[in-house]
């Protein structure tokens, strides 16, 4: 449901569904879905079912006839999945609950857009706000207070869509800060961690040495707001999406407050998700270059460059390759 739809009802809130029983989808193999599920599976009551894709889900579980299904696939799997669902899931398409975010879900709009299931009454969750392993844990951060006393944060999850509540309601209970919201501030949020994933992880994988995610928060702050200006500015005239104001802080602050732990890394298999809608961002462009052509990465990847791009300016620690502060 969207706002101006919302309005229409007549209500004062959202209608928000309770949090019960529920069907967790993941894949025959595939440690990081199945972490995610058993995060899931493990924030419930007891009273869930864990399937792999290609199995049947009951008409009912205990005494409930209808129930969320969390989708808990990469986006590799998730194109078969939904090309090729079991006959008991296709008239249940309305109870999906999709994850996305981060480098193993990443951006999966484009391939809901194919099959028909990005519309603002499906559940889409972003799961980035918490860690599933070792143990579940918040990893959202404090900005601070804003000028009308509420507390400002980054990083939290978010949902819309349909079992919005349900989701909410299963992650408070276990002390993980999740939004429940519209279709439309969803989709912004999804694309602003999307922007975080992308580049973090571009400008600190073509260093020579490894780096984390918060080596990239606290030493390459240029690099990192050039490119994220020139995804705002795409963003906004190809997708008519507008990141709010205090983006790039909101981004540095999730590096910085869970990003020590987190290597910087580019994935060939996750290129389309993380990448692709980007590719037409000139200063991105030259990056995954020449990640390609200096570092050897990406070797699987292919896409359309950029006239000029090359070997961008990269800024060793504090100073620049040209020898500019």
């Amino acid at each position: 449901m969207e706002y101006q739809d919302f309005l229409a009802t007549g209500k004062s809130e959202i209608e928000k569904r309770k949090d019960g029983p529920c069907v967790i989808v993941t894949p025959e193999k595939g440690e990081n879905e199945n972490a995610m599920a058993k995060a899931i599976f493990d924030m419930g009551m007891g009273d869930d079912l864990i399937i792999s894709s290609g199995q049947e889900v009951p008409p009912r579980i205990g005494d409930h006839d209808e129930y969320p299904i969390y989708i808990s696939l990469s986006p590799t799997k998730l194109q078969s999945f939904l090309k090729n669902l079991p006959a008991s899931l296709r008239n249940r398409r309305d109870d999906f609950v999709f994850i996305s975010g981060g480098l193993h879900y990443g951006n999966i709009e484009k391939v809901l857009k194919d099959n028909g299931y990005c519309r603002d009454t499906m559940t889409q969750f972003l799961a980035t706000g918490f860690k599933a392993k070792p143990i579940i844990k918040d990893i959202s951060t404090t900005l601070g207070n804003a000028e009308n006393g509420e507390e400002k944060r980054a990083g939290e999850c978010a949902v819309c869509g349909k079992w919005s509540g349900a989701v909410e309601a299963r992650l408070e209970r276990n002390a993980i800060r999740c939004k429940a919201v519209f279709y439309r501030e969803w989709r912004r949020l999804m694309w602003e961690r999307n922007a975080y994933d992308a580049v973090f992880n571009l400008v600190g994988a073509v260093r020579e040495e490894p780096i984390t995610l918060l080596d990239v928060a606290l030493y390459y702050e240029k690099e990192v707001s050039d490119i994220l200006w020139g995804i705002s500015t795409h963003l906004r005239g190809m997708k008519a999406i507008t990141l709010t104001y205090g983006f790039e802080e909101r981004m540095f602050a999730i590096g910085e407050s869970s990003g020590s732990d987190e290597i910087c890394v580019l994935n060939d298999d996750m290129f389309p998700f993380i990448y692709e809608e980007f590719l037409m961002v000139p200063l991105l462009n030259e990056y995954l270059s020449y990640a390609q052509d200096e570092r050897g990465l990406l070797g699987n990847s292919s896409f359309m460059r950029q006239a000029g791009s090359g070997n961008p300016l990269l800024i060793q620690g504090n100073l620049r390759a040209d020898g500019a502060i």
